[in-house]
């Protein structure tokens, strides 16, 4: 005969279940999101702790146990999501008065944290091309491009007329899997983009294809040949090793410290699950901590 199943796992069930019919979560997320918090339920218990009844200091030691495990960094960040989450929930359904994840971070995450420009860095490399022949004023828009939208560098080269809104001031993107997204174009990447298209692109394409970057032969321009110039742009401003990746980083990074929310910075990134947009919040805590050990007269002993 089965064992009845524990008060945690019931309610964890009826949560899931809530993700699924109420907020329109896909069944791999929910999955994910399942054997995430079954994990953290069945070693909590193990403790002889109710999961339920969990404090911070418990699930920081869980979080140490999956680390110690040999789990990823961001493993361990999105079990830290599910399990907000589920605490959230729990304060929401009025099973328990706090939620005691909301202040924890994964452990150890900040060592294997992604690189990021600062903005003067991002303002020097933006003006490295030249601008008085067709080829620099290509490679302005498309720096412009993808430090204004974070696009992923394949969506970048593969870009067509067809996807731009300018008009309206967006452009309509086709990421992984085939999905689309719609990403906002600031003012001056829609103004360079909309000076390439004028002035360049009908001198290098000359109307062959629908591609919007082109290469010197009037091709589309390939990954490879962007991240090429872009590295020598990045080597002559003094950022070695630059790769399209790092600028969808900073991209990211940057709106979040100016206040942008982390649903519309996943959206725009296209991410599926949230929990790989979360590692943007732990690049930002990062930076403003080593700001803060800089620059504060007792910050250091």
């Amino acid at each position: 005969m089965t064992a009845p199943a524990a008060p945690w796992q019931r309610i964890l069930e009826r949560y899931l279940e809530s993700l699924l019919l109420e907020r329109g979560l896909a069944q791999q997320t929910i999955d994910s999101y399942r054997r995430d918090l079954r994990r953290m339920g069945e070693m909590l218990a193990e403790d002889g702790l109710d999961p339920l009844a969990a404090d911070q200091q418990a699930l920081a030691g869980y979080l140490r146990q999956l680390r110690r495990a040999g789990l990823a960094p961001r493993s361990v960040g999105r079990a830290l999501v599910a399990i907000r989450g589920f605490f959230a929930h729990l304060v929401e359904a009025g099973e328990r008065s706090d939620n005691p994840a909301l202040n924890l971070s994964p452990p150890r995450l900040w060592s294997t944290l992604p690189r990021v420009l600062s903005e003067a860095e991002v303002e020097s490399l933006l003006a490295a091309p030249d601008l008085e022949t067709p080829l620099g004023l290509r490679d302005k828009a498309m720096l412009e491009l993808l430090y204004a939208t974070g696009m992923r560098v394949s969506e970048l080269t593969g870009l067509s007329l067809r996807q731009l809104r300018l008009d309206a001031g967006f452009i309509l993107v086709t990421g992984k899997g085939g999905k689309e997204r719609v990403i906002p174009v600031g003012d001056q990447a829609e103004s360079w983009l909309g000076r390439y298209l004028d002035e360049s692109r009908p001198v290098l394409a000359k109307g062959r294809h629908e591609r919007v970057f082109v290469n010197n032969r009037g091709g589309p321009i390939s990954r490879q040949g962007f991240w090429k110039n872009l590295r020598n742009y990045g080597s002559g401003v003094g950022i070695p090793e630059l790769s399209p990746h790092v600028l969808r980083h900073s991209f990211a990074t940057h709106l979040l410290e100016h206040g942008a929310d982390l649903r519309a910075v996943q959206m725009m990134l296209g991410h599926s699950d949230i929990s790989t947009t979360q590692i943007y919040t732990h690049i930002h805590a990062q930076r403003l901590r080593s700001l803060y050990d800089r620059h504060h007269p007792r910050a250091r002993s």
